[in-house]
């Protein structure tokens, strides 16, 4: 593993579908503790980044990701591929491992699968979600400095700055972009946090799983989904993708 590979989860209290979610109690501990003791569980855990905003609203963001002894970088709230790319460059960064901070079920072991892909193929950027194969809430994405630094430069749609990542992938002939599947496809299941259902849906899968110390996975989850299928209907009416999607009408894209 590279030693200037950097994990950089964005994260901000101001959402707008569930504003302060990353803040919610989840087994005692906030949504985003979760996120990042998970992140840690990786092999890529060592080297974390907050990527927050300037507002006065993520201060407690701010203090929080040092209380967890990780780097915290402020930037702007809205220009997420700007606040990327300043994370990057103050890190030295050569690679990263783009995280939101509203996957509170990301898997480590996933996070290594998708990061190993990258490396061995040799990318400019990898993911799980093109198409995605995964559940919702365990996307990852990686790519070069290098990559992330033509993006910031070139792209000029707004979306394309809010999401971070869409120039790169929708720029293959430039970019040498892999993608790595899941043996079943499981993209229809829904476990990230945008909706006051998708919390209560995590609360739940908490109250069964977590043990402190310990890391549950994918399998773990899916196990106890088969056990009681009613628990998918909590937030099986939320299309993926929908804050993207409203991104994309708001500027007319189809």
């Amino acid at each position: 593993m590279p030693v200037n590979t950097w994990v950089i989860i964005q994260a901000r209290t101001s959402s707008r579908r569930l504003p302060g979610k990353v803040m919610e109690d989840i087994e005692g501990a906030p949504l985003i503790s979760h996120v990042i003791k998970r992140v840690k569980e990786s092999m890529y855990g060592g080297r974390i980044c907050m990527a927050t905003s300037k507002e006065s609203g993520d201060d407690v963001l701010a203090g929080l990701g040092r209380d967890e002894g990780i780097e915290v970088f402020r930037g702007d709230i809205d220009d997420v591929l700007s606040r990327y790319y300043f994370a990057a460059k103050g890190l030295s960064a050569g690679n990263i491992i783009r995280i939101t901070g509203d996957c509170p079920l990301i898997d480590p072991e996933i996070i290594n699968r998708v990061a190993d892909s990258f490396f061995e193929d040799k990318a400019d950027y990898t993911s799980n979600v093109h198409p995605p194969t995964f559940p919702d809430g365990l996307d990852v994405e990686v790519f070069t400095s290098r990559a992330l630094e033509r993006a910031y430069h070139e792209a000029d749609k707004k979306y394309q700055r809010e999401h971070v990542t869409p120039y790169l992938w929708e720029n293959r002939s430039v970019f040498k972009t892999t993608n790595v599947f899941n043996d079943d496809d499981m993209g229809d299941l829904r476990w990230i946090v945008d909706e006051r259902s998708d919390l209560e849906f995590t609360r739940e899968i908490y109250a069964r799983l977590y043990k402190p110390g310990k890391v549950f996975h994918m399998e773990d989850i899916l196990a106890v989904i088969n056990k009681e299928p009613g628990l998918k209907k909590i937030n099986e009416n939320i299309g993926r993708n929908e804050g993207f999607i409203k991104s994309l009408e708001e500027e007319g894209v189809n």
